[in-house]
């Protein structure tokens, strides 16, 4: 049914959380009992506090996450959306992620919500820079300002022209694909039900349940999301 539903969807949006990444390897940074969320609170750590008043801690804590990144690399489900988007399968990707790995692959239409660690950027001027700064351990602009990584933190809200961009497509679609997000972070959760009341079916594809699965027209749990695209690419 849901490979009928690509084929006829007009207008196709696919919105990706960590499930996608993890099947690349990447661990869930958002887990507390893996990887560099070990025995860290990432409110600390990972928030605008910690950027003005431990600026070590922070720098040091996404270096390491800005090199495990570049340990990995996009699997065939990311190459399989990049080529549907060129066929005009789906118009455009909302995601949560900040690897970059959508773009790596070749996919052009994506909104990233919660920003990306590909690139970083002068706290005090703005200047951006290319990720591979943190590699060689230059933490700080020519202007003297402390260069941090263009993502979300906590204590900052959504880019406004991701968010905005997402809530277009959103509203346009009417096919909303969810690949590997549990749906639980606001307000990126709410794209799913904007794009349902605007008429548009549901789709979610995620390894657990989630809160918005009654909400859905196609649930499925359990399950590789890059063997199910590879399926549906057949």
């Amino acid at each position: 049914m849901l490979k009928q539903w690509l084929n006829d969807a007009n207008y196709t949006v696919v919105f990706t959380g960590a499930g996608m990444s993890t099947e690349s390897g990447l661990p869930d940074f958002r887990s507390s009992n893996q990887g560099l969320w070990n025995n860290l609170d990432p409110s600390r750590i990972a928030s605008t506090d910690a950027l003005n008043q431990n600026v070590h801690a922070f720098t040091e804590f996404y270096r390491q996450r800005v090199l495990g990144v570049k340990t990995y690399e996009p699997h065939k489900g990311h190459y399989i959306l990049a080529d549907w988007e060129k066929q005009g399968k789906i118009k455009s990707i909302i995601t949560q992620n900040v690897d970059g790995f959508h773009q790596e692959a070749g996919s052009e239409q994506v909104a990233e919500l919660h920003g990306t660690l590909q690139t970083l950027h002068c706290q005090t001027c703005q200047k951006k820079y290319s990720s591979e700064a943190y590699v060689d351990k230059e933490y700080h602009c020519v202007c003297g300002g402390i260069l941090r990584p263009s993502i979300v933190l906590f204590g900052e809200t959504l880019p406004q022209r991701a968010f905005q961009q997402a809530l277009r497509e959103t509203q346009a679609c009417d096919l909303f694909l969810v690949l590997g997000s549990s749906l639980s972070v606001t307000p990126a959760n709410q794209f799913p039900l904007i794009a349902k009341e605007n008429g548009a079916k549901l789709v979610i594809i995620n390894r657990e349940e989630t809160s918005l699965d009654r909400y859905a027209d196609i649930v499925v749990h359990k399950r590789n999301i890059g063997d199910i695209l590879k399926e549906l690419d057949s």
